[in-house]
């Protein structure tokens, strides 16, 4: 006998975003917000697009980027299921300024921007949340810019290495296995650097036995190595 579907209100329930809202609050979620699924590759939102929802993921992963003058991505950001985004258009009125694209099938929560910020007003506590979850994507988003002024390209790989083993890591007979799976395309597209480049940085580090690789998985081996670049 198959499992009953769950219903959005059950997944509402579910985000740490709304622990300790009553029912009737989570109620009032359900009705005004939508469900829809996206395929892999298809864009939320595009730079200069009117900001008029917020995000809750579900499932799947989402990058938000920025793209250069010169047509040149960087991937400022990964939101994973559980997580918020869009947010920023409730503290800027203004048009996007950022690109939101899936990175596989994903199913998410879409809430009127309007609706949620008289949430916000209504529920101080919330708003303490999602101002500091801006914070928090802030600051992410400021390091991975200092890293592209005052690291080169061993260096910002190698930090983003690390990032993904906490984040994605789990323990392999050889040392960590990264469970998110990324081509040399996103892996530039997220340290500023030309796909070629991460090639030749991640053959180097195979080279010198500091990580392996499995098509797309990718295992480190020497933390203590790439913590040192």
């Amino acid at each position: 006998m198959m499992a009953k579907a769950q219903t959005k209100l059950w997944y509402l329930k579910r985000f740490d975003l709304f622990a300790g809202m009553s029912e009737e609050e989570l109620k009032e979620l359900d009705r005004i917000s939508r469900m829809v699924v996206v395929k892999k590759g298809q864009p939320l939102y595009l730079p200069d697009d009117p900001g008029t929802s917020v995000f809750l993921l579900k499932s799947g992963r989402i990058k938000i980027s920025r793209i250069s003058r010169d047509g040149k991505e960087f991937i400022l950001d990964i939101v994973e299921p559980g997580e918020i985004f869009g947010e920023m258009s409730i503290v800027d009125e203004g048009p996007q300024s950022t690109t939101g694209e899936t990175l596989e099938d994903s199913s998410l929560c879409v809430i009127p921007k309007a609706e949620f910020q008289g949430l916000l007003q209504r529920r101080p506590d919330l708003a303490f949340k999602v101002t500091k979850l801006i914070g928090l994507r802030r600051k992410k988003i400021e390091s991975r810019l200092e890293d592209l002024v005052f690291k080169d390209v061993p260096g910002r790989l190698a930090t983003l290495l690390l990032q993904l083993a906490r984040d994605y890591g789990v323990p392999d007979s050889r040392g960590i296995l990264l469970r998110i799976k990324l081509s040399q395309r996103e892996i530039a597209n997220l340290i500023g650097a030309s796909r070629e480049m991460v090639n030749h940085t991640l053959t180097e580090f195979r080279r010198r036995g500091f990580i392996d690789l499995e098509g797309r998985r990718l295992i480190i081996i020497r933390q203590e190595a790439l913590e040192q670049l």
